[in-house]
């Protein structure tokens, strides 16, 4: 009887400790989870919204295959998002998630976007999720906070102990999960904090970056661009700033017009290699003497970018994340003349706004 009993207790323990391992893994990795906030480095999607698939008839302005959720999904920790006023419109429609122009490239509102992430975050309650809010028309925190508060994300915002200094110790990840304070978001820019939505961090108190606007490999560089005051890496280290290390290139287009660079993808997403991810991470951390906290890409399954992150972090045997294809999406049929047509929609976007302009 005892021996029936040890043995139907034996064969429980490879549950037990699955589950165990499930519960206790935080970002998808149980080493993650008892290291402070500004010493890991997580996968960013640049322009996180904006996709180039069937929904925008594989605009030339998106920077994504696949929508917020699925990145979350994937393993992504940070989503950044251009945020607009909409003419002619008040409260939570006023404010849209639009790429460059809301003429060009609308992904909706800023509310329900937030409201998703929010939805996501209540499903996977062991992971920490930072959001970059690019404040293209000067909104309030007031603005942008009723957005949090309306969607639902407020209630999973991380607030520091002060708005305008660099915490000395940041939490770690388990103490943001266990506090329910898991999703921390930056606005680039915020000139104005506002006490009743104190988890609106102005980006640039907080995070320095290197330069963005890059059209060629040989462009990417450590040496930080933003904020303005940072000259030198040796200034960013001192300051206490996290890194936010931009990795994605632009093609130019007529009159000037830059679109994301989708045929260097395999190059520029790559763990190995001249113009890698991998490669850039390895340089910035010889540099700065610690990996980026943040890696910003384009089509983040292509690479697939999450490798280089891993490696940064010495995460081996990740848990949790859904698999995604790696290749990039392509339209079935018809492929050059939506490719035409939606770089036509582009060049007539600017021309409009040109014009309003004048």
């Amino acid at each position: 009887m005892l021996t029936k009993t040890l043995l139907s207790a034996a064969s429980l323990l490879p549950l037990l400790f699955s589950t165990a391992s499930a519960q206790t893994a935080c970002n998808n990795s149980p080493s993650l989870c008892n290291r402070p906030y500004n010493n890991i480095t997580y996968l960013g999607a640049h322009d996180s919204p904006f996709l180039r698939d069937e929904s925008t008839s594989f605009s030339t302005s998106g920077n994504q295959y696949y929508d917020s959720t699925v990145q979350l999904d994937a393993g992504v920790r940070l989503l950044s998002a251009q945020v607009h006023r909409q003419n002619n419109t008040s409260g939570d429609e006023a404010w849209h998630l639009c790429h460059s122009s809301c003429d060009l490239l609308d992904a909706g509102t800023l509310s329900s976007w937030l409201s998703n992430i929010s939805n996501w975050m209540d499903s996977n309650p062991n992971e920490v999720v930072t959001v970059l809010i690019v404040n293209s028309d000067d909104a309030s925190a007031s603005d942008l906070g009723a957005q949090f508060v309306s969607s639902g994300a407020s209630k999973h915002a991380y607030t520091p102990p002060s708005p305008s200094t660099i915490p000395q110790t940041w939490p770690t990840l388990q103490s943001l999960i266990s506090n329910r304070t898991r999703l921390i978001t930056f606005v680039a820019s915020l000139s104005d904090p506002d006490p009743n939505f104190p988890y609106l961090l102005d980006e640039f108190t907080f995070v320095f970056e290197n330069p963005f606007e890059n059209t060629s490999p040989q462009n990417f560089s450590c040496t930080p661009d933003r904020p303005s005051d940072l000259a030198t890496p040796q200034q960013a280290a001192q300051s206490g700033r996290m890194f936010l290390m931009n990795h994605f290139l632009y093609s130019e287009q007529l009159f000037g017009i830059q679109t994301p660079d989708v045929d260097s993808l395999d190059t520029t997403n790559a763990q190995t290699g001249a113009g890698s991810l991998g490669n850039a991470v390895q340089t910035c951390t010889g540099t700065y003497g610690k990996a980026p906290n943040f890696v910003l890409v384009d089509f983040f399954n292509v690479g697939p970018a999450i490798a280089s992150v891993d490696a940064a972090n010495g995460v081996q045997g990740p848990v949790g994340r859904a698999p995604v294809s790696q290749e990039k999406l392509q339209e079935i049929t018809s492929g050059v003349s939506r490719s035409r047509s939606s770089m036509a929609a582009v060049v007539v976007a600017v021309l409009v706004g040109v014009v309003f302009s004048m």
